[in-house]
């Protein structure tokens, strides 16, 4: 009888520290379960932010190209009638000339505008694509996780009910809600 109550004992504290151990890895589902929600949610965040920031910076380079064009048929106008006023008068071709080196120095300025544009453009996709395929890979190992956790409490259930017969524990699937172990 003695050994009976001790054996009944052990059997009572090994079923106390499964359900323990199960509780344990129930929460860490939960918070398994909202960090991929998290991460969701900060990729679809980044997913827009890159689409805005995709969208900004088209428009910039095409208002960057217009004022290109701009200039450029301005440059061109104006050696056209720096041409014209050269024969008129030195004093006008030294104004006209002054006006065409400023007209090639915006010029200048804007072609080295666009460069760095294009290069801020092209760094700041990349920057964001490694961050994207950095949080779809987090995500990823996330549910992977999650898969690993829920067949290990359903390895858990499964021995549960191998062990005391519970046969309410085996069908149980761990994404059909918590099932609370009873010693009854």
């Amino acid at each position: 009888m003695s050994r009976l109550n001790g054996k009944l004992n052990y059997e009572q504290e090994r079923s106390r520290t499964m359900d323990s151990r199960m509780e344990s890895l129930d929460r860490k589902l939960k918070e398994f379960e909202d960090q991929n929600r998290d991460l969701l949610t900060s990729v679809t965040m980044k997913d827009e932010q890159i689409r805005q920031n995709n969208l900004r910076l088209e428009e910039c380079t095409q208002e960057k190209a217009s004022v290109s064009r701009q200039l450029e048929n301005s440059l061109i106008d104006a050696r056209k009638r720096d041409e014209d006023h050269r024969e008129r008068t030195a004093a006008k071709e030294r104004t006209m000339q002054s006006r065409v080196m400023d007209l090639e120095s915006q010029l200048s300025q804007v072609r080295a505008e666009n460069c760095r544009i294009k290069r801020e453009k092209e760094e700041s996709e990349r920057k964001f694509n490694s961050r994207l395929y950095d949080l779809k890979d987090r995500l990823e190992q996330s549910h992977s996780t999650n898969r690993s956790m829920q067949n290990y409490v359903q390895f858990l259930k499964n021995s549960y009910s191998n062990v005391f017969g519970d046969t309410s524990m085996a069908g149980a699937s761990p994404m059909h809600g918590h099932v609370t172990l009873s010693m009854e």
